[in-house]
């Protein structure tokens, strides 16, 4: 078996024994559990129509509850092609301390833990739901010393990161270009960062928790020109790969 291969291997055949947890995590039974995550990109929508940006935060903090572990566990297990990539390019990429910034249900914190070029994981997010969730899968998959559980960057205290990993996360916020000036300040010369966005609502709006204001976006941009270059890689996903203009 190639380098890391059981990594990718271990994601395909059962995403990291995700189904496995969730029951374990929640107290429910399969098919209880099946008929949640069949639901669950259309509960969580549900709860969200009309908020407005200076609530996104609270919204992701206090009110997804187990519906954002549904919905993120759903889009993971249909979407392995695509998540596989980005496992690969973290493989290329991540190395000694890593940021895993909004890591939602922990696929690529777990993996990235699981890497012997990895030293150790630092997970923020700041859904206590989520903290927890993935917290119990690095006990379960042995992982636990890897790993620090984090509701923000500062509590990490740690001053550079080798590795930032920002997936799925910056077309929530407020203000992305911000979060891309924060990270610019704890990278390192040597540093990567892997980010990827989506600012966009659908064309029917299945994707109201997305950020599509044309100013935000803008300033987004031009933030990232002007403090990042890309660095190349050949897999053929949305995820880019940055490091730092000095």
């Amino acid at each position: 078996m190639k380098k890391y291969d059981f990594i990718l291997k271990g994601f395909i055949d059962n995403a990291f024994d995700l189904k496995s947890h969730l029951m374990d995590f929640l107290s429910i039974e399969q098919d209880a559990l099946d008929g949640f995550l069949e639901n669950a990109k259309m509960d969580l929508a549900n709860l969200h129509p009309g908020i407005t940006l200076g609530e996104a935060r609270d919204f992701y903090k206090e009110i997804v509850g187990d519906k954002h572990l549904a919905d993120l566990a759903a889009w993971h297990i249909s979407s392995k092609d695509y998540i596989v990539d980005t496992l690969k390019l973290q493989q290329r990429f991540s190395k000694n301390l890593v940021l895993d910034f909004g890591g939602g249900i922990g696929t690529h914190a777990l993996a990235n833990a699981m890497s012997p070029k990895v030293e150790h994981v630092f997970f923020v997010d700041i859904n206590q739901t989520n903290r927890n969730f993935v917290e119990f899968r690095a006990d379960k998959l042995g992982l636990r010393n890897k790993l620090t559980f984090c509701e923000t960057i500062k509590e990490t205290k740690i001053s550079r990161f080798d590795t930032i990993v920002c997936l799925d996360v910056l077309e929530h916020l407020s203000d992305p270009a911000f979060q891309l000036d924060a990270f610019h300040k704890i990278m390192g010369p040597q540093s990567f960062g892997l980010f990827n966005w989506y600012f966009y609502k659908g064309e029917n709006n299945e994707y109201p928790f997305h950020i599509d204001d044309k100013e935000i976006i803008e300033k987004f941009f031009k933030t990232l020109q002007s403090k990042f270059i890309e660095v190349f890689h050949p897999i053929l996903i949305t995820t880019r790969t940055y490091k730092k203009i000095k």
